[in-house]
């Protein structure tokens, strides 16, 4: 069987929306009829050159969250027999949530010029509607399969962790105050963050570990409450839950802003704690602290919705149909 050549273009393959959105996909791709392959957008104009053929060879090429201006965006379109626009991120406003008229016309365009659109939630895909009547959501997903690590836990802390990056670290440290009061509650209370970047406290132990694909599951799945702070703007409304994702995957109770996505992942009371203030977080901090009972039914209760709902191979399923349909 020849197999049907489909081309993923993005601004780099070590982003988390290149790993989740596309590499991750490309052991099923490969199964199904279909030959992945992928490059970068960025770089000389001899490369460009070589990724428009790359995309002209292709039966579907697929933009994860680059917008082009049109000149680039036009030659594209001439490329690409079918083109689709994937995004899991509100690329179409500021990252402080302000408007921005350069990349909402952007955004506009690229959608304008595709034959379909997978957006990561439905905040997104509302937004996408009204440029291109052919949207589906794909949820980001994880391999579900690579989260069955049963790691030990610290006997001597109660581990909060906090995964992500030094561009998403504001929410974090915005949280910073009112996880502090909630150690002088909570005696033997830490603070875990994976991230590239080092966080401190005088008022809270915080153990920084630097990130790293190879370890993120095993430090995840030794921690005991995940936490997810996010303000409520038009940037965080399109985020995807990713971190939250990987919490529940790794069987731990989550503890969220009730915000965006986060909202519709997390069954409040069942999965994890939804809050909206500082006492809030503060009271659901020291409820999963102490009950170990409680950390464990949430934590399995999210590890099921996660597999259900957001898993690879589910999501992989959604993405195969709509490119039989295209």
């Amino acid at each position: 069987m020849v197999k049907k050549r489909i081309l993923f273009l993005s601004k780099g393959a070590h982003s988390a929306s290149t790993r989740y959105r596309a590499l991750n996909y490309f052991p099923y791709l490969s199964k199904n009829g279909w030959l992945p392959s992928y490059r970068s957008v960025h770089g000389t104009v001899a490369e460009k050159i070589k990724m428009l053929l790359e995309a002209r060879d292709a039966e579907v090429v697929v933009v994860l969250r680059k917008t082009f201006e049109l000149p680039m965006l036009v030659l594209l379109r001439l490329a690409s027999r079918k083109l689709v626009f994937d995004f899991d991120d509100t690329i179409f406003v500021e990252t402080d949530g302000s408007s921005s008229r350069g990349r909402l016309r952007r955004f506009k365009s690229m959608l304008k010029f595709c034959d379909q659109a997978w957006s990561g939630n439905q905040y997104l895909a509302e937004h996408a509607r009204k440029f291109n009547a052919n949207v589906i959501i794909i949820p980001t997903a994880i391999d579900f399969d690579r989260y069955t690590l049963n790691e030990p836990k610290p006997r001597d802390f109660i581990d909060l962790v906090w995964i992500g990056s030094n561009s998403t670290s504001r929410y974090l440290k915005e949280l910073l105050p009112v996880l502090e009061q909630a150690a002088r509650r909570i005696k033997n209370l830490r603070l875990k963050v994976i991230a590239d970047f080092e966080l401190d406290s005088d008022r809270l132990p915080v153990k920084n570990v630097p990130w790293s694909h190879d370890t993120e599951i095993q430090e995840l799945a030794s921690a005991h409450i995940g936490i997810a702070p996010m303000t409520d703007n038009s940037w965080t409304r399109g985020k995807c839950g990713l971190k939250i994702l990987q919490y529940m995957a790794c069987r731990l109770p989550v503890i969220s802003s009730s915000t965006g996505v986060n909202k519709e992942i997390i069954v409040q009371g069942v999965s994890g704690l939804l809050v909206n203030n500082s006492q809030q977080w503060v009271s659901a901090i020291s409820r999963l602290a102490e009950s170990e009972s409680d950390r464990k039914t949430m934590g399995e209760a999210g590890a099921e919705i996660c597999r259900r709902s957001y898993s690879r191979k589910i999501c992989a399923k959604i993405m195969l149909e709509r490119l039989d349909n295209l």
